[in-house]
Parts: C-alpha cells; sequence; structure tokens
C-alpha cells in the first residue's frame, strides 16, 4: 500500500517536472530566438547578442519553469478529457489588495473548462463545480454564479466580452 502512495508522488513529481521543464524550454527558445533577431537587425558583434543572449535565456528559463509548473498544478485537477476553456482574470473583491508582482500572475482566476468551473487564488483551488449544478448571470460587466440554491461568486472579469463568451460555453455545456 504506501509503494503506491510512492508512486502517486513520483507520478506527480514528473508530471510537474515535465511541465517545469516544457515552460523553461518555451521560453528559452522564444527568449533566443529574440536576440538572433536582434543581431540580424541591429547589426550587433556576435559576442555582444551572445552574453546578452544566455542572461537572457536564463531569465527566461526561470520564468519558465514557475509557469509551467503552475500550469501543471492547476491541471492536476482535470478529469480525463476534459478540455480548458478559457483562464480568466478575476479582479480583487476590494481595492484593498496591493497588485501581484508580474512574477506571481494574477491573484484571483476563474477558469472555465469543459466540465465546469473552477476558481483559484494563485495556486489554491477555492472551488470547483460542473456545469450542471451552476446557474449564471450577466451583471453588466459581471459574472454572477449560483452554485446549486447559493451564489458562489459575483465575478468582475478583465477581459472585455468574458462574461458572454464565459455564458456561451456555460449554454453549450448544460448549465442553467
Amino acid at each position: 500500500m504506501g509503494g503506491s502512495r510512492a508512486e502517486a508522488v513520483n507520478g506527480r513529481e514528473r508530471r510537474l517536472q515535465c511541465a517545469a521543464s516544457s515552460g523553461a524550454a518555451a521560453m528559452a527558445v522564444l527568449a533566443t530566438a529574440a536576440s538572433v533577431a536582434l543581431r540580424t537587425k541591429g547589426g550587433l558583434p556576435w559576442w555582444a547578442v551572445a552574453a546578452v543572449g544566455a542572461v537572457t535565456a536564463g531569465l527566461a528559463g526561470w520564468t519558465g519553469v514557475r509557469i509551467g509548473r503552475r500550469r501543471g498544478i492547476r491541471d492536476e485537477v482535470l478529469e480525463p478529457g476534459e478540455q480548458v476553456v478559457g483562464t480568466y482574470t478575476v479582479r480583487p473583491p476590494t481595492t484593498e489588495h496591493t497588485p501581484p508582482a508580474a512574477h506571481e500572475g494574477p491573484q484571483y482566476q476563474l477558469r472555465v473548462t469543459s466540465r465546469g468551473v473552477e476558481m483559484r487564488e494563485r495556486f489554491v483551488l477555492l472551488w470547483r463545480h460542473p456545469w450542471t449544478e451552476l446557474r449564471l448571470l450577466a451583471d453588466g460587466p459581471r459574472l454572477r454564479i449560483h452554485h446549486q440554491v447559493r451564489e458562489a461568486g459575483t465575478m468582475l472579469l478583465e477581459r472585455p466580452g468574458a462574461v458572454g463568451k464565459i455564458l456561451l460555453t456555460a449554454k453549450a455545456h448544460g448549465a442553467a
């Protein structure tokens, strides 16, 4: 019994490591491509571009590790076959919140999948509900989400038109 738990922990760590590695590789490749473009367009000597490119690729790789790991943690709750339709940044409920540092990402996010909706505060899953248990209403620029008989939350989404997109997705997947 202890072996299966250890295998599960090792499997989770492998998945998170894979997500972090792919994020790092993607960001490093983008940084390297930008450095090569700078050399081509700027006419700078190769050694200057190589020095700046190495530092930039390292920092981009570090950022990619963080982004990839965060994405891997979020994807752990997805069921087999479940697809992420969209992720929307939600404004904090009060203006007292200080904005997050750029490397931390948005504080609150609403993630819409083919099976339901989940609300997160950074890495922490606050709640997750299937479409069949939800009722969604547009209240101007706000999205009101009701889970069964009580309100799960009122969201002010940052992206214009996000409320309409979420309502269309909800209707397509069986929300009331």
